[in-house]
């Protein structure tokens, strides 16, 4: 399982949720420049918070203060632990960019509760086991709340091990203790977690999970559930939805998310999370029936619509109903180089294909498709989490890659 603390090196937390998935696709020729129209706004009471990555402070803080009447939580993204289990403080907030926006949200009465992200699994395992190690990590989480007046704290463990699980509830509990006697909120954000007959065949006679879902609720005043990264954990909808299918994030799978969880963790606790980027992959046809992803890059839209723009694409709906497209790196190469020569000519064609499930699609080795989280896309997770009554929604992340378009649905 790899983390979101690595997003700068654009592998992100892909396999979060155990797995990855992908979409119909089909591309038609078009224009260079395409316009991609918003979402029509969605009134909404949820909750909204929103994680600004340290390694994008920058634009990130820019834009949550350009759009603080959206959010009723802020999270800097932020601390991690280092590997004598003390704090870090990454992001470096007591400095500006990040001044200015706290001094600006405490105004407007926005929570600000910084992210304690940490992805090293033997480490966590290590710390959490020792009971002297662990108190003076729950020590100096609080004493860090108190120093900076934060409203709480937000925790994010990811990758652990599912023999951590007990000492991580052990974890929360103690660090609950401390920032209830504070009058401070715990916030915690864990893996998305499909439902068992939805990720396999023949369901597995022992499963072992990392959280303890009715301890998590127990001592968390949220629980953020990272409800993307899908990739293939999901047989079910990769047999349902047309082929190659590669998902961020299909509404379908987060209903099921949310629904399997709800039966633990109450919905006026649950936050869903919503992604804003998306994904490269190189897929190879494996069999009549299966395909390889093997990740590229992670990327904010941007990048996704100048591509189709040098490869006079139109981007379009996926499976998941995120948009995407497919095409050929070496036409792309080829464009490169008629451009670098001045000569005209591409030598090429753009990919123009509808891949199905049937055995006669099938999809050339030397492609790759790109699916990410648009406006319309995120729209589809709010408006389920409004169906099903859940408390509100996180965004990862708030970088100021995002489509503009999501603004509108949060105001």
């Amino acid at each position: 399982m790899q983390s979101r603390f690595l997003f700068p090196i654009f592998i992100f937390a892909l396999f979060s949720v155990s797995g990855i998935a992908l979409a119909q696709t089909t591309l038609q020729k078009a224009p260079p420049k395409t316009v991609i129209k918003a979402a029509k706004p969605l009134k909404s009471q949820l909750e909204v918070s929103g994680w600004i990555p340290y390694w994008r402070k920058a634009t990130g803080t820019a834009e949550a203060l350009a759009h603080l009447d959206a959010f009723t939580e802020l999270n800097p993204f932020g601390y991690t632990v280092k590997k004598d289990g003390t704090l870090a403080d990454t992001a470096e907030l007591t400095e500006e960019p990040w001044t200015t926006l706290i001094a600006e949200a405490r105004k407007k009465k926005v929570r600000i509760i910084p992210t304690v992200m940490w992805s090293d699994t033997e480490a966590i395992h290590r710390i959490l086991t020792n009971t002297k190690a662990r108190i003076a990590l729950e020590d100096e989480i609080r004493k860090v709340v108190r120093e900076n007046k934060w409203d709480g704290i937000d925790i994010d463990f990811e990758g652990k091990r599912a023999d951590t699980k007990n000492y991580y509830s052990t974890f929360l509990k103690g660090l609950n203790m401390r920032l209830k006697a504070d009058n401070k909120w715990l916030m915690c954000t864990i893996e998305a977690r499909t439902p068992l007959d939805s990720r396999f065949d023949t369901i597995p006679a022992t499963i072992r999970y990392a959280n303890d879902f009715v301890a998590i609720n127990r001592y968390c005043n949220r629980v953020r559930l990272m409800t993307y990264d899908q990739g293939t954990i999901d047989v079910k909808l990769n047999r349902a939805r047309s082929a190659p299918y590669i998902p961020v994030a299909d509404p379908g799978w987060v209903e099921k998310v949310l629904l399997h969880t709800m039966k633990t963790i109450p919905k006026g606790k649950l936050m869903v999370g919503i992604a804003t980027y998306g994904y490269e992959y190189k897929v190879t046809k494996l069999s009549e029936y299966g395909y390889r992803y093997d990740l590229q890059w992670a990327f904010n839209p941007k990048y996704a619509l100048d591509l189709a723009g040098k490869l006079q694409l139109t981007p379009v709906r996926q499976g998941s109903n995120e948009l995407g497209f497919v095409y050929r790196p070496s036409f792309l190469a080829n464009l490169v180089h008629a451009a670098s020569a001045e000569t005209g000519s591409a030598g090429g064609v753009p990919v123009s294909t509808t891949a199905t499930n049937q055995p006669s699609a099938v999809i050339d080795d030397s492609l790759n498709i790109l699916v990410w989280s648009d406006a319309k896309a995120m729209q589809d997770k709010i408006s389920v989490a409004k169906r099903l009554g859940i408390r509100g929604i996180s965004i990862f992340k708030i970088d100021g890659g995002a489509d503009p378009g999501l603004w509108p649905l949060l105001h």
